[in-house]
C-alpha cells in the first residue's frame, strides 16, 4: 500500500486547470478538499490489509489517495473520462484499478469477484447529489458481497436514511435500507469543504450490512411493492394507498389488515418493517400469489 500526502486545494485547481478540466453541475460534481474529512471517511471504513474497496465516482481523487493508503486494493469507477489525464498524474498507485464507465450500467456482482477475491469488500464514495438515491438502491437491490457502505450524501438524505416511523423523513427508501442494514451518521459535513461550493451541507452515512435480511418474509418483491405503495400517496390511509397503487379489490386489502391487526385507516409512514412484512405475507395468502 502506498502513503502520499494529499494535494492541497491550490494544486489541485492547478492541476485541473492544466488539464482543460470542467466542473460538470449535470454530474454533480463537487470533489472533496478538506483532509481530515477525508480521513475521517477512511477510519469509518475501517480499512485494513484484508480489504478491498469499490469507490464510486473518485473525482480528482483526493479519497482515493486515502483509500489506496489503507486498503489492499481500491476500484474506482469514474463516468467522467476527462478526468482520465488527471488521474494519469495524480493516481499513480499500484493497489488502485480506475474504470471509466457509468456504475449505474455495470455488473458489479461480476466486478466484485473478479477484482476483490479474498477481501472483504466495502463501498466508499462521495456520491453525486443528484443520483444518490439510485445508487444506493441499485447496491442494495443487487445484493453484492460487501459489509459495509461508507458514503457522504446530502444531509437530508442522510436523515431519510437513518429516520424513523412517524418522522417526517421516513420513507419507502428508509424500509429498503433498514431491511438490509444497520445504519449511523457518521459526521455532519459543511459545504467549505467541497470544490465547488454546493449549496447545501452533507453528512457522511455508515451502512453496515446484515448477514441476511432483518425480516424473513415469503415474498421479497410483494414486500417492496406493499412498501411503495403505502408511500406513494403519503396523505391517504394505508387502505387506499394499497388498494390505489396495487390496483387491488378493497374488501380483499382491508380483510388482510384487519387479520394481521393494523387499522386499515393509519397512515403507511407510521409502521415499521415488521408490520410490513405482516401484510406483505398476507396479501400474499388472500391473492395466492
Amino acid at each position: 500500500m502506498n502513503d502520499k500526502k494529499l494535494y492541497s486545494p491550490k494544486v489541485m485547481k492547478d492541476i485541473l486547470d492544466k488539464y482543460g478540466f470542467k466542473f460538470s453541475k449535470g454530474l454533480g460534481q463537487n470533489f472533496l478538499i478538506d483532509g481530515n474529512i477525508i480521513n475521517k471517511i477512511a477510519d469509518t471504513a475501517e480499512l485494513d490489509e484484508k480489504s478491498g474497496v469499490l469507490e464510486i465516482g473518485p473525482g480528482f481523487g483526493t479519497l482515493t489517495q486515502v483509500l489506496c493508503g489503507k486498503a489492499k486494493k481500491v476500484v474506482a469507477i469514474e463516468i467522467d473520462k476527462s478526468l482520465e489525464r488527471v488521474h494519469k498524474e495524480t493516481l499513480n498507485y499500484d493497489n488502485l484499478k480506475i474504470i471509466y464507465d457509468d456504475f449505474m450500467k455495470i455488473d458489479v456482482n461480476k466486478l466484485i469477484e473478479e477484482e476483490f477475491k479474498g477481501l472483504d469488500v466495502k463501498i466508499v464514495a462521495n456520491l453525486p447529489y443528484y443520483i444518490t438515491t439510485p445508487i444506493i438502491m441499485k447496491i442494495l437491490e443487487e445484493k453484492y458481497k460487501i459489509s459495509k457502505i461508507v458514503v457522504m450524501v446530502q444531509k437530508e438524505v442522510a436523515q431519510r436514511l437513518n429516520s424513523v416511523p412517524g418522522s417526517k423523513d421516513y420513507g419507502a427508501i428508509t424500509l429498503a435500507v433498514q431491511y438490509r442494514a444497520d445504519t449511523e451518521i457518521a459526521m455532519l459535513v459543511p459545504n467549505t469543504v467541497f470544490m465547488p461550493r454546493p449549496k447545501v451541507d452533507s453528512a457522511v452515512i455508515e451502512f453496515n450490512i446484515l448477514k441476511a435480511p432483518r425480516i424473513t418474509v415469503e415474498d421479497e418483491e410483494l414486500l417492496f411493492s406493499v412498501i411503495k405503495a403505502s408511500f406513494g400517496q403519503r396523505r391517504k390511509t394505508l387502505l387506499n394507498g394499497l388498494c390505489n397503487n396495487l390496483k387491488l379489490p378493497k374488501e380483499i386489502v382491508k380483510e388482510a389488515l384487519e387479520n394481521v391487526d393494523i387499522d386499515p385507516g393509519i397512515r403507511g409512514e407510521t409502521l415499521g418493517l415488521d408490520q410490513f412484512g405482516r401484510i406483505a405475507d398476507e396479501l400474499k395468502k388472500h391473492l395466492n400469489l
